[in-house]
C-alpha cells in the first residue's frame, strides 16, 4: 500500500488574492509545482509577457482574474468564471493588503493624531473588509460542498504594536519623523479574532480556517539604516526571503493540517519571542 502524501496539491483549486505581489506569487509558484491550480485574483492584471516572465512554471496551471476584493459581485463574477474553468476552489489564501513602507510620504507616515482620516478608510478596506467579503462568496461556495481551508495572511504587528524605534532614523535624514502607521496595525489585528469566528462558525461544515503571521520580508528597495535596524531586533539576524512562507502555506492548505483550524502559525523568524 502506497503511503499518502498528505501535503499534495494535486489538482487542488487555489484562489489567491494579491498573487502578483511579492509573498503572494512565491505561493503561485510554489502551489503550481506541486500540482495546484491557481486562480490570482488581482484588481489589474499585466500583459500577457509580463505573465509569461512572472510564472515561467505555470503550464496551464494559472489563470488570471480582474477581482476587486473590495466589491462583492466582483468577487462574485471572478468566482463564477473560475467555477466555468475549474469548478469550486479547494483553498482561498487571503492575501491581498495594504501596508505604508518607510518610504511613505510625511502624510501617511506622521504622528497618529494626523493620520488621515481617508487613509484609515482605505488600508481597512482592503485588509479588513477585502478579506471578509471573499470569506462570504468563496468561503461559503466552499462550505455548501462541505471542504476547504481558507489562509488568511497576518502579521507580526497585528500580534504586537510597532517597534517605531526602527524609523527613528528617518527624522535625523529628513527632518521629519516617520511613525508606523495605525491603520495597518489594526486591520490586520482583526483578522485574528475574524480567523477564530470562521473557524467555529464552519468547523462543522468541512472549511478549516487559519491565520499565517509572516515577519518583514527584504526588499531591495528598502534602505540599508531601515534592514540593519529591523535585523538588528530580529532573533535570527536577518529579514526573511520572500520565499520563506511557502512551507507553512503548503501546510495550512494541505490535508498535513487537516485537524488545524482557528489556529495562528507564526513564521518570523523569532520577532514575537522577545
Amino acid at each position: 500500500m502506497t503511503r499518502q502524501d498528505v501535503f499534495d496539491l494535486t489538482d487542488r483549486v487555489i484562489v489567491i488574492t494579491g498573487g502578483l505581489g511579492q509573498i503572494g506569487r512565491q505561493f503561485a509558484l510554489e502551489f503550481i509545482e506541486r500540482g495546484a491550480k491557481v486562480a490570482i485574483f488581482n484588481r489589474s492584471i499585466p500583459d500577457e509577457a509580463i505573465l509569461q516572465e512572472r510564472f515561467p512554471v505555470a503550464s496551464g496551471r494559472v489563470a488570471f482574474f480582474k477581482v476587486d476584493i473590495t466589491n462583492k459581485s466582483s468577487i462574485a463574477a471572478g468566482l463564477a468564471a473560475l467555477v466555468t474553468r475549474w469548478g469550486v476552489p479547494h483553498v482561498l489564501v487571503n492575501n491581498a493588503g495594504l501596508d505604508t513602507q518607510p518610504s511613505a510620504p510625511p502624510e501617511v507616515s506622521g504622528p497618529f493624531e494626523d493620520f488621515p482620516e481617508e487613509v484609515w478608510r482605505e488600508v481597512l478596506e482592503v485588509n479588513m473588509t477585502g478579506t471578509f467579503l471573499c470569506c462570504q462568496v468563496i468561503g461559503g461556495a466552499m462550505a455548501k460542498l462541505g471542504r476547504g481551508s481558507i489562509v488568511n495572511v497576518g502579521s507580526i504587528y497585528g500580534m504586537l504594536s510597532p517597534v517605531q524605534d526602527i524609523y527613528a532614523y528617518k527624522e535625523a535624514k529628513t527632518g521629519k519623523a516617520f511613525v508606523k502607521p495605525v491603520a495597518y496595525c489594526a486591520s490586520k489585528s482583526g483578522l485574528y479574532n475574524f480567523t477564530r469566528y470562521l473557524a467555529t462558525y464552519w468547523g462543522r461544515k468541512g472549511v478549516r480556517v487559519n491565520i499565517l503571521t509572516p515577519s518583514g520580508v527584504r526588499r531591495d528597495s528598502q534602505d540599508a539604516e531601515f534592514q540593519a535596524n529591523y535585523c538588528q531586533r530580529m532573533p535570527m539576524g536577518r529579514m526573511a526571503e520572500e520565499d520563506e512562507f511557502n512551507g507553512a502555506a503548503v501546510f495550512l492548505a494541505s490535508d498535513a493540517s487537516r485537524y488545524m483550524t482557528g489556529s495562528n502559525l507564526v513564521v518570523d523568524g523569532g520577532w514575537t519571542a522577545w
